[in-house]
């Protein structure tokens, strides 16, 4: 809410974020920076302040839960839901080193992937939690993978473990300490 209030001063989000890239003066840039992130704290989001938008996009849901790297472009007239992320890939080996581009008009569903070096081309349409890793031509839909149900003749662990300053999983609201010596031992990785 006080982040709000404070991007009020500049107009909109999208004109502090452009001061936060052009503005020369390290002082007021830092501020700049300072108050953009808060204001995308409070959005849980993470749109780097260096991606850049060739226009103003569309979060028909607002701009909560979206990350975008630096780096990233993004064209014209792009509508973009909630949790979707345009991420970068910056594994030393990886052939997809580097931020996406993606093209003007493009409709980007809720939760969709976008990852790495590749190239989104004009009037692409990508589906709720679709993962794209792969350039995809102008005028296209990419789909996400048909559901894949695979049946188990034993129950699963599906416990959430975490390491606070002993093995503990979460169970009944609390975190209980791992006391199964097989469990201790996988988590430990001394299996």
């Amino acid at each position: 809410m006080v982040a709000r209030m404070l991007v009020k001063l500049f107009g909109s989000v999208w004109n502090l974020k452009k001061l936060c890239n052009d503005t020369k003066n390290i002082f007021f840039k830092n501020i700049y920076l300072q108050i953009y992130s808060f204001y995308q704290y409070e959005n849980n989001s993470s749109i780097a302040w260096n991606s850049t938008f060739d226009g103003v996009p569309c979060f028909p849901h607002g701009m909560k839960s979206i990350f975008i790297s630096g780096d990233a472009k993004i064209g014209k007239n792009c509508v973009i839901f909630q949790q979707v992320t345009i991420g970068s890939n910056m594994l030393l080996d990886s052939k997809g080193l580097g931020a996406p581009e993606i093209g003007n008009n493009c409709y980007i569903g809720a939760g969709a992937k976008i990852i790495g070096n590749i190239k989104i081309g004009n009037n692409v349409r990508v589906g709720a939690n679709a993962v794209v890793y792969k350039d995809v031509s102008d005028n296209c839909v990419v789909l996400s993978a048909k559901q894949v149900i695979i049946t188990k003749d034993t129950p699963m662990d599906n416990r959430f473990y975490s390491y606070h300053g002993q093995w503990v999983y979460f169970e009944g609201s609390i975190w209980v300490p791992v006391v199964d010596v097989e469990v201790l031992s996988r988590l430990e990785g001394k299996e």
